[in-house]
C-alpha cells in the first residue's frame, strides 16, 4: 500500500511507484473513477487509447481485410496515390 498527504488546496502527490505503474508524467492527466464506493486512478491518455482501440476491433475484417499484411500494403498504395508515385 502507498500512501499520499492532501494539501490545504486540495493536491496530492502520488508516490513515484505509482507513477511508474502507470507511466505517468508531469503534465499527464490522471482519470479517477468510482465503482462501488471504491475510486481508481488510471493514466487517462492510455484510458482514452484502450478505447479508441476497441471501437475499431473488427473493422478491417468488415472492409475485407483478413490479415495485417493485406491492410499494410493497401496503406502503401494510399500513399504512393497521395504522393503522385
Amino acid at each position: 500500500m502507498e500512501l499520499a498527504k492532501l494539501s490545504s488546496k486540495g493536491q496530492i502527490t502520488l508516490p513515484i511507484a505509482i507513477r511508474q505503474a502507470l507511466n505517468l508524467r508531469s503534465g499527464d492527466k490522471v482519470a479517477i473513477q468510482e465503482e462501488n464506493g471504491r475510486y481508481y486512478f488510471d493514466n487517462a491518455s492510455f484510458l482514452a487509447f484502450n478505447r479508441i482501440e476497441r471501437s475499431f476491433e473488427g473493422e478491417a475484417e468488415k472492409a475485407g481485410f483478413s490479415t495485417e499484411a493485406e491492410m499494410q500494403e493497401y496503406m502503401k498504395e494510399i500513399r504512393r496515390e497521395v504522393r503522385g508515385y
